[in-house]
């Protein structure tokens, strides 16, 4: 009873005019951000900050979600009509997707992507409202050597779970936990590792890094490919409703993206990016029926499932941002910024001391959800022209737009040339066939889990008993232990470096 009185004081708090215009104004923006390729959340978010000094915490952080989950949407847009995903998390969505674009089914794969989308953060909506207050209850029992335990097992799981090389993904992590050393150590207040350079005294602008190895790195991978590779199908989009027979196809799946998304969702470097990535993994293991079209060459379940688990992911990731105030991938550390401007503590007595913001935010995912997937069927038609201005004149806009982005974090150029440095190291992480999102994680969660650690064993004098003696850190530290040992294990080992072969 009393969550569905809570649900209740949220819609009311989410319905008022105010805040239906601003979840309305993230979800186009959203959107349209993850139409264009280059352009992502955590660009935008970042560029918008400033704005929200001048607007209450409900409402910023209402439009700022809206863009986020959004995106997710947005980005299936790019995948399947021209194969050049708007949000990392859309690249398996290109796999299949912009096959079924070039045998004239774009509207069907359109269609399956909104729909699957809109159930997913449906659910994944239900699972924030009812799994949120448990687990803050359960987090206010975490102390320092708890929350270092738990950043251990989020890099050890997404190093595990990540596409690709374990190699790689590894050396990711390191090299992000490296470049978060760069900063004023939290204790001594002392500067380390900034070479003199007064701008790097708080440490590398993480906006820059994550604009230079996503948005500017694709943008250079893209001027790489031919032109016809970035063809957009609008002559052969037909209807814009798929088959009985695809939706007999695509709904298990989409069943099983969304359990998959709300799962790995919660977990730090989980999100969108993992739960499409493993969604498609799955289906490709499940037996499909007699006469189906191959995976990698138009199969609606490579659409379907992705899309429903990265949406499921993107708002399922709202979990350990609002309880335990941890960012579990780079938007919600965005988010938690915001919060933090708004002078709202994150973590855990969010829910007590801020109860509008809490429950009025999550009922505002389902009114964003629906203005979405109303927003993007009708719209398909204006997206595909907006896809048709050739990408030559696309690009330097869009360079110019996250430029002019990264000016306006500190009136600095120092994180343009940042952005541009970063951009030349992800156009090499891309050619080397290294993922780019560890090392995100790596240089959000190493400052938190160093804090945190130090703190631990200054409580403890130095014991680093304190790590297994204590119940709940050490069921964490015994979790991430058992999942390096089932990945090592032959079987699996195996099993993991067929994933994605098609990206490889």
């Amino acid at each position: 009873m009393d969550l569905l009185a809570n649900l209740a004081h949220g819609f009311e708090i989410a319905f008022t005019l105010q805040n239906v215009l601003y979840a309305f104004s993230g979800a186009v923006l959203g959107t349209l951000i993850g139409v264009l390729p280059g352009l992502g959340p955590v660009a935008t978010i970042a560029m918008l900050l400033p704005s929200i000094y001048a607007l209450d915490a409900t409402p910023a952080l209402i439009m700022l979600a809206g863009i986020y989950y959004g995106a997710q949407y947005g980005g299936s847009t790019t995948a399947i009509l021209i194969n050049v995903p708007g949000e990392s998390s859309s690249v398996v969505t290109a796999i299949d997707g912009y096959q079924m674009a070039r045998k004239g089914r774009a509207g069907a794969a359109l269609a399956a992507a909104g729909l699957g989308s809109f159930f997913a953060g449906c659910v994944a909506t239900v699972v924030i409202a009812a799994f949120a207050p448990p687990l803050i209850t359960l987090a206010f029992e975490f102390g320092p050597a708890e929350y270092f335990s738990l950043m251990v097992l989020g890099l050890i799981g997404a190093v595990v779970l990540a596409s690709g090389s374990l190699v790689k993904a590894i050396a990711m992590i390191l090299l992000g936990l490296l470049l978060g050393q760069v900063n004023t150590d939290v204790i001594s207040g002392v500067a380390r590792y900034n070479f003199d350079i007064p701008e790097l005294t708080d440490g590398i602008n993480f906006v820059a890094i994550a604009m230079g190895v996503f948005g500017f790195a694709e943008i250079i991978s893209n001027l790489g490919k031919p032109a016809e590779h970035r063809e957009v199908f609008t002559k052969r989009v037909s209807g814009l409703w798929p088959t009985r027979q695809d939706f007999r196809d695509g709904w298990p799946a989409v069943a099983r993206g969304t359990a998959l998304g709300s799962v790995l969702g919660v977990l730090p470097g989980g999100g969108a990016l993992l739960s499409s990535f493993t969604a498609y993994t799955l289906e490709k293991k499940m037996p499909g029926r007699a006469g189906e079209v191959p995976f990698g060459e138009g199969n609606i379940r490579g659409v379907a499932g992705p899309e429903a688990a990265n949406n499921a992911g993107a708002q399922t990731s709202f979990i350990p941002m609002l309880t335990l105030g941890i960012p579990p991938n780079p938007v919600m550390a965005l988010m938690i910024g915001a919060m933090t401007i708004k002078g709202i503590q994150p973590g855990p007595q969010v829910m007590t001391s801020n109860p509008d913001l809490f429950w009025g935010l999550i009922a505002s995912m389902w009114v964003g959800n629906a203005m979405l997937v109303v927003l993007n069927l009708p719209l398909i038609g204006i997206w595909i022209r907006l896809l048709t201005v050739p990408y030559r004149f696309l690009f330097p806009a869009i360079m110019v737009f996250c430029c002019v982005g990264l000016y306006t974090l500190n009136n600095n150029p120092f994180d343009v040339y940042v952005g541009a440095a970063f951009a030349l190291v992800g156009y090499l992480f891309h050619k080397l066939g290294c993922e780019a999102a560890p090392l995100l994680l790596g240089f959000i969660l190493g400052p938190m889990m160093e804090e945190n650690l130090r703190r631990a064993l200054l409580i403890s004098r130095g014991d680093w008993g304190t790590f297994v003696t204590r119940p709940l850190s050490a069921s964490l530290l015994v979790a991430a232990a058992l999942m390096i040992f089932i990945v090592m294990l032959p079987s699996i080992r195996k099993k993991r470096e067929s994933v994605f072969v098609e990206e490889e």
